[in-house]
């Protein structure tokens, strides 16, 4: 199935460009405070490896807005100031060398705040991302995709009125079906890039779920420029998780593709372990190769005919194989050194 991926306007991000037809950008936002620079400095470092980026990090008072300089100076890839409530440390960000700023409509104040938030960023080239969630628009309810689409429109405008369109949107709802609605209507209106995610999404579980819900079928639309899969765990396995999501839907390369059967009756070795070991192996390293970790010799070589390698267990033993082809038989105690070599001698 190929994806015809929706063209929209590209916008520098730093040395990134969201939209224009450009890879996808996974993003994360950092999980601690931000004026504790090593700590979030801390969660990036761990992150690359794994494909991170974009981090982006709250600006909650001015001593956040401070530790930016510093931060901005360190991170090894570009940061967004994540901006609620006062215009001023949207201001204090800009000039501190971020790549971008994102704001909310619903609570950044009148419109002289936000056209001096645009001036800032227009004379250090900067983008803004207009985060509208639904929850945050009315008092008395959620807001319905037609009423996100809409505040998104008049802050689009504010922006447009001072000639400023280095805009990224980003429209989120507790609701997937909301979010996806909402998404798709905005599509259809603005020519800018989006950004994609499920707000709220909840721990690694859930998220898991309620994100591939909302992104999926935006993602096969064509629909979507970034992503960020929100959970309350370290920006790490959000982007674990991105990529993870981006490769099973034919946008990513540079990603894995890892299975593992579910296991039952037949199984005869201890799976488990060694496919997260495996797993951890090829992630680390973003091994654009097909591997399958099988628990009896039905599911793999058989059903797993089609990865590149893989093991197959039997009775304290398992054989390896090629494109369905069985190479040699090792114990069980071997199979995960005998795997990583293979791999390594072809890489």
């Amino acid at each position: 199935m190929e994806i015809n991926r929706k063209m929209k306007r590209a916008v520098k991000v730093g040395p990134l460009t969201i939209g224009g037809g450009f890879p996808i950008v996974v993003q994360s936002m950092a999980a601690v405070k931000t004026s504790k620079v090593d700590d979030v400095l801390r969660q990036i470092k761990e992150a690359i490896p794994y494909g991170l980026e974009l981090m982006r990090v709250s600006v909650l008072d001015m001593e956040d807005a401070e530790a930016l300089r510093e931060l901005t100076a360190q991170s090894p890839v570009p940061i967004v100031a994540d901006i609620h409530f006062d215009y001023r440390l949207a201001l204090l960000a800009a000039d501190s060398g971020v790549a971008a700023i994102r704001i909310n409509p619903g609570n950044i104040g009148s419109e002289d705040r936000v056209k001096a938030v645009v001036e800032a960023c227009q004379t250090r080239r900067i983008p803004i991302r207009i985060g509208i969630n639904g929850g945050s628009l009315f008092k008395d309810h959620e807001a319905t995709p037609e009423e996100m689409v809409a505040a998104a429109k008049e802050h689009v405008a504010i922006l447009e009125r001072n000639s400023f369109y280095d805009i990224v949107i980003s429209l989120k709802s507790s609701s997937p079906l909301t979010t996806i609605e909402a998404n798709r209507l905005a599509d259809q209106v603005f020519p800018y890039p989006l950004h994609l995610g499920a707000t709220e999404a909840g721990p690694k579980d859930v998220s898991l779920i309620r994100s591939a819900a909302v992104l999926s079928p935006l993602l096969l639309d064509g629909i979507g420029d970034t992503i960020r899969l929100s959970m309350s765990e370290p920006p790490l396995e959000e982007v674990k998780a991105g990529h993870r999501l981006l490769r099973d839907l034919g946008l990513e390369e540079r990603w894995p593709f890892f299975v593992s059967c579910p296991t039952c009756g037949r199984t005869m070795v201890d799976l488990m372990p060694l496919a997260r070991k495996v797993q951890a192996y090829l992630e680390e390293r973003r091994l654009n190769i097909k591997v399958a970790v099988m628990g009896c010799i039905v599911n793999g070589p058989g059903e797993a005919r089609d990865a590149d390698i893989g093991l197959a267990g039997g009775h304290g033993v398992y054989a390896l194989f090629k494109k369905g082809k069985i190479i040699k038989t090792v114990n069980e105690k071997d199979a995960y050194d005998v795997l990583i070599a293979e791999i390594e001698k072809d890489l």
